[in-house]
């Protein structure tokens, strides 16, 4: 008694020369940027590195230090929870022309602007407000807050596309304004993702505060700049615990509030 198989599948070959394609230009990478891996791992190398580390040791605890350090770590959290807050707020005013649903000049303007925000790096963000607005924690939560906005804007412009409609119809068929369709409709199913969107990206940005240090931003990363410039390998290490503590805690937080929303996920 004979049996219909089923047909063999057919290699994929756009699969197959994407992934060979992805490989050459790995191994293409590497040699175009000649690394030399024997001075990397050679005894001198490792002789150095090994002495640069244990100036690390042991961290500076002296009370006078932890409370500068504590000061630094509540300030690095009000700069990326201040930047993360405006830039939702910016990206929900600028998500919904980018979503497509004031015509489509707002909408590529919108993104125009959101993809030039992000398509600065934080860093640059910073030297600039830094100009403006002075050394400090306020350039660095500007600086957030323009880079997060482009990034944001577009997430919440997105999950707004891929929102379903019907509802907003019915109540504006109902006789509700656009306000009140959107905000009674729309907002509610977009929401919860916006809001997981937001706790991420805030995860994100309280490492970028501690890096915004080093070109003037305050926090902890001006003071991890400040000891690490003269040599003081003790008190850098301090900074750096405090960095761990600090960005383990809110991961751990943001992940905790995240998980409470469950549709975000979806």
């Amino acid at each position: 008694m004979s049996m219909n198989l089923p047909p063999r599948p057919r290699p994929c070959l756009r699969c197959w020369f994407t992934v060979l394609l992805i490989a050459a230009a790995v191994v293409a990478s590497f040699v175009y940027l000649g690394i030399d891996y024997s001075a990397l791992g050679s005894a001198e190398s490792l002789r150095l590195m090994g002495k640069f580390i244990a100036e690390f040791f042991p961290p500076d605890v002296s009370s006078d230090f932890l409370v500068k350090v504590g000061n630094g770590a509540l300030q690095t959290l009000a700069v990326s929870a201040l930047g993360t807050v405006l830039a939702a707020l910016a990206g929900a005013v600028l998500a919904l022309p980018a979503s497509g649903r004031a015509g489509g000049l707002p909408r590529h303007a919108a993104r125009f602007i959101l993809n030039f925000l992000r398509s600065v790096p934080e860093l640059v963000w910073a030297a600039l407000m830094v100009l403006a607005a002075g050394i400090g924690p306020f350039a660095g939560a500007l600086a957030l807050s323009l880079h997060t906005t482009g990034v944001l804007g577009r997430l919440f412009a997105e999950a707004l596309e891929n929102a379903p409609r019907e509802p907003e119809h019915a109540l504006t068929l109902a006789g509700a304004g656009p306000v009140t369709a959107f905000s009674y409709a729309s907002l509610p199913i977009v929401l919860p993702q916006w809001v997981a969107y937001t706790l991420y990206r805030w995860e994100m940005n309280i490492r970028m505060a501690a890096v915004l240090g080093f070109v003037g931003g305050g926090g902890l990363g001006q003071l991890l700049y400040f000891h690490l410039s003269i040599f003081q390998q003790q008190q850098a290490m301090t900074v750096l615990i405090a960095m761990f503590v600090l960005v383990t805690f809110v991961d751990f937080a943001s992940a905790r509030l995240r998980k409470g929303l469950g549709p975000a996920y979806a």
